[in-house]
């Protein structure tokens, strides 16, 4: 048996970007194979579940933990690695907020499944049904059952440590590890548990080298509609950007590009709630005392539940819409 720590992933209710922002990290991914034993990581290595059940408990020195719980399978692992690991972390928007699944949180599941078995096809002349068991020769196949809403990791399992982004920037992935093997060999501390790690505690606005003037605007548009000044922050310009109520820790990249920050490093330091700041910010902005005036401008927001929660519905303290919750 292997003397060093051991190293587990795994992929849950999310699009597997994390999964490659790790393979990212480029060289110090032998970092990780030189410091630690990895046990468990189903999208790189063969792995059972009943091998991760036979491990003693806390035996799993870290765990990355991406996406969100969606399943009864999901949420099954999410406590199965937690009693495994000494180290839990909800790695990125999807288990740290629920991210762009987070949005099914709207609709009930019936419409769902409806929505995605009986629109556009390209089988041809089918009623195609999701049937979640099926009598195969080898024995039942189940599929999971879906729960109501999705729920963030921490909503399941107690989280150490959150890291945060969709997905984490590689170089502040490569920054952690560091930190945890420094930590390991004795050489660093780890930061308090329940801290936000590899992250700025300010927004993406302090990171933004775009000019802040007066903010006032008359409307909000899209992106596509504005012929932009390079120099000036977007949301004097009218584009609904997310800047002001974001996490620093991506170094502003989106708005740096010429388009708007969409919120995937989720709520600032001390942000209770991320719509509410943004609802708030975005009216701070609005030159006008008119209540006909202002309405017509916020209407310019052509999506808002998917512009102030895009990324934090479920971690939100709205967290689903009416319809899902009557389910």
């Amino acid at each position: 048996m292997s003397a060093k720590p051991k190293f587990a992933m795994y992929w849950a209710a999310s699009c597997g970007g994390c999964e490659i922002a790790v393979l990212n990290i480029h060289e110090k991914i032998l970092d990780v194979d030189a410091n630690f034993d990895v046990v468990f990581w189903p999208v790189a290595m063969d792995a059972k579940y009943k091998d991760v059940a036979a491990m003693p408990d806390d035996s799993i020195t870290l765990t990355l933990f991406n996406g969100g719980i969606r399943n009864d399978e999901n949420e099954e692992i999410a406590h199965l690695l937690r009693r495994k690991s000494k180290i839990l972390v909800a790695f990125g928007s999807c288990a740290c907020e629920g991210c762009i699944p987070g949005l099914a949180n709207f609709s009930p599941v019936d419409e769902i499944i409806d929505t995605a078995f009986h629109t556009v096809t390209t089988d041809k002349g089918s009623e195609v049904r999701l049937q979640t068991r099926y009598p195969a020769r080898e024995g039942e196949i189940r599929l999971p059952t879906l729960y109501p809403t999705l729920r963030t990791l921490d909503q399941v399992a107690k989280v150490d440590y959150y890291m945060p982004g969709c997905p984490p920037e590689s170089h502040q992935i490569a920054a952690v590890i560091d930190l945890v093997i420094a930590a390991l060999n004795g050489k660093a501390t780890l930061p308090p548990a329940g801290s936000v790690i590899g992250v700025g505690g300010s927004t993406v606005c302090d990171d933004c080298p775009r000019a802040r003037n007066v903010k006032t605007i008359k409307a909000f548009k899209r992106i596509q509609d504005v012929r932009l000044d390079p120099t000036l922050c977007l949301l004097e310009q009218g584009i609904p950007c997310n800047g002001p109520a974001t996490r620093q820790g991506c170094g502003a990249l989106c708005p740096k590009a010429g388009a708007q920050c969409i919120g995937c490093y989720g709520p600032a330091e001390g942000v209770l709630d991320y719509g509410a700041r943004l609802i708030s910010s975005f009216a701070s902005v609005i030159d006008s005392n008119t209540p006909d005036e202002i309405e017509r401008i916020l209407d310019g927001i052509p999506d808002p539940a998917g512009q102030f929660y895009r990324f934090s519905l479920p971690g939100s303290l709205l967290r689903a819409g009416k319809s899902a919750r009557a389910k």
